[in-house]
């Protein structure tokens, strides 16, 4: 492929050197239509051929211009031939100036490097077009011939995204799919065309498009489309029994790049998207850019998201702190294909263990540091309250001193909702260790924050795995109440605003992520059925258990009476504090948590934890059946 590269551009090269010739000819003939002054003028022609054989083919390869495929050259290319052209013509005409003025040559109409300048933008740059042209039209006439028998694709989205999808339809014929139309809201472009293809109508033409043409698969081309979107084409693609697949949300393609190998099924994530917003870029940059990160719990769902969205802001290094080998060694593979230049270190280490997680920080010098390790399996944590201490409460601890000892510039926790008047073990435990992080924020005047937000989609343990294996099974999908309500958010959204905070100054600073309206879990097993190609009720029943003592019907993210305040960003705010432990009265709760752990008296635990929180009700709750999760 290189070499037949390399043959066209030899001859690319070839054909400039003539084109060259022609243009300074072409150059004095425009400008001295072959009077007598032609031949009079003659001399000073011939240098300015011989200057520009020497200087423009250099030039033009010093720009790239002969190590393009102009197959496919775009505006892009159009800007680079404009700008290699110009530097040549400048350098030429410095040069046959400088020569003139030492009396090499007499007479030299200076106006012909004008004309030659714009003959040789126009030959060189049509030169490389025609290349294009020649290719687009047989592109063009195989596309004609299977017209017939490909699969006709309706595209949703007439934007950047959705060209983009309709020109690697066009140049890939082997993928045998064929562009038909283009559905789009925007008014301005209907009855337009996009590389030959029309926008044929909006989203509500949907269904009126699906019944009178005859529509193979529609494919969902907008990022940024929130979930009504999506979830319209959905439905209606369902009850028309037309195959529908999209391109993943605007969160996911952070850091890479719209393609035909990132279409995907509709994910029960895209029903959920949200409006995109605006973005704190330059402070983000700032916060992260050219700095050695390190990320706790780096082998998780959440942890290896903020590894993936912290690599393209351009780290120096980046610390994948984890105790599982397997979980970190994936995340390594993954973050090495995507990021093949920045630098990883995998680190296998426990932040149980303080001196291991002190010798870390002490070897690479981490200047950010992500918390996301943490236990967080609700019902798991309800028998086995010893393990939620230490890794939860001591592991925290163990961080934030390993960050106060290296001098840390900045600490960011992940926490979550059930922290909030927690009502099981896990939640309490989240809490304590928030209030480790804002005690030493206070305490040593840090840069240390907590991040708190409700469910994420998709990550280990939640509830849509849990939902996808019983509807695999046949059903039937366990539901606790059907008004049971839960705050969810995608992992690509949350981390993402997770980086807005962090790259918010303050101290001791709580933020509050705004996670939309609050989602009835009966809603999300009906779209999770429903995805699956299947009906509820009919073909995957809904068993209610029935609400468990002391479960709350619907969560909370900050205290009542808590007040809080808007932030920078729109879909970030930030609670008063509110701090029931603090200085030497929690490092001694702390102490007696992490004894009692090591003692086996999850009893004792339950009781001080109840104590020490305030509006904590963990006693009351009774245990909860470990495979149900709402």
């Amino acid at each position: 492929m290189k070499q037949r590269s390399y043959i066209r551009n030899r001859y690319v090269m070839i054909a400039d050197i003539v084109l060259i010739f022609a243009a300074v000819l072409g150059s004095y003939v425009l400008r001295l239509e072959l009077s007598s002054a032609f031949y009079t003028y003659l001399p000073s022609a011939l240098w300015l051929i011989g200057c520009s054989l020497a200087i423009k083919p250099l030039v033009y390869y010093f720009f790239g211009l002969y190590r393009r495929m102009w197959l496919y050259a775009s505006v892009q290319e159009l800007k680079l031939i404009l700008s290699a052209v110009t530097s040549a013509s400048v350098l030429v005409s410095m040069v046959m100036i400088g020569l003139f003025s030492l009396g090499v040559f007499s007479g030299f109409p200076r106006s012909v490097l004008v004309i030659d300048w714009l003959l040789t933008v126009f030959i060189v740059g049509g030169l490389r077009f025609m290349l294009r042209l020649f290719a687009e039209n047989k592109t063009n006439g195989g596309q004609n011939r299977q017209l017939n028998s490909g699969k006709r694709i309706l595209v949703i989205g007439a934007g950047d995204a959705g060209a983009m999808v309709v020109r690697e339809l066009q140049k890939n014929s082997q993928l045998n799919l064929n562009p038909i139309g283009f559905l789009d809201d925007d008014p301005t472009k209907q009855n337009q065309q996009i590389y030959g293809i029309p926008v044929i109508g909006t989203l509500t033409d949907l269904a009126a498009t699906l019944e009178n043409r005859r529509v193979d698969e529609v494919i969902i081309a907008i990022p940024s489309a929130p979930g009504r979107v999506v979830r319209l084409v959905a439905n209606v693609c369902r009850i028309k029994g037309t195959p529908f697949r999209t391109m993943p949300g605007i969160y996911e393609l952070i850091g890479g790049i719209v393609s035909i190998s990132r279409l995907r099924e509709v994910q029960i994530a895209d029903l959920l998207r949200r409006e995109s917003v605006s973005s704190l870029n330059e402070e983000v940059g700032a916060t992260i850019g050219g700095k050695i990160i390190a990320v706790t719990g780096a082998g998780g769902s959440i942890g290896r998201e903020i590894c993936r969205q912290v690599a393209r802001w351009g780290p120096s290094e980046m610390l994948l702190i984890g105790h599982g080998e397997n979980s970190i060694f994936e995340s390594l593979l993954e973050l090495h294909d995507s990021f093949p230049a920045m630098l990883f270190r995998p680190v296998i280490c426990d932040v149980r263990d303080h001196q291991r997680l002190n010798n870390v920080f002490e070897r690479y010098r981490p200047e950010v540091v992500f918390h996301a390790a943490a236990h967080k399996h609700v019902p798991l944590m309800e028998t086995n309250v010893e393990e939620a201490i230490t890794n939860n409460i001591m592991g925290t601890r163990n961080v934030v001193q390993a960050c106060v000892t290296h001098n840390v510039d900045k600490l960011v926790m992940i926490s979550t909702d059930k922290a909030v008047r927690p009502i099981n073990v896990m939640g309490a435990t989240k809490r304590m260790a928030e209030l480790i992080v804002l005690d030493a924020a206070y305490h040593y005047h840090k840069a240390f924050s907590i991040v708190r937000f409700g469910n994420v989609l998709g990550s280990r343990g939640s509830v849509v795995p849990l939902f996808k294996r019983q509807i695999a099974q046949g059903g039937p999908i366990t539901i606790t109440h059907p008004d049971m309500k839960r705050y969810f958010m995608t992992i690509p959204e949350a981390v993402h605003l997770v980086l807005q905070a962090a790259s918010m100054e303050g101290c001791g600073e709580t933020y509050v992520l705004n996670m939309g309206e609050q989602v009835r879990i009966l809603d999300l097993a009906e779209d999770l059925i429903k995805l699956s190609g299947l009906e509820p009720g009919k073909d995957i029943e809904i068993v209610f258990t029935g609400i468990r003592a002391g479960e709350k019907l619907s969560e909370d993210l900050w205290d009542d009476g808590n007040r809080f305040e808007s932030t920078q960003h729109p879909d970030i705010r930030k609670a008063d504090r509110n701090v029931e432990l603090s200085g030497k009265d929690l490092h001694n709760a702390v102490d007696e948590l992490i004894s009692l752990s090591r003692e086996g008296d999850p009893s004792a635990i339950v009781k001080l934890l109840d104590e020490l929180i305030a509006d904590a009700k963990i006693r009351s709750t009774p245990p909860q059946d470990i495979t149900t999760i709402y």
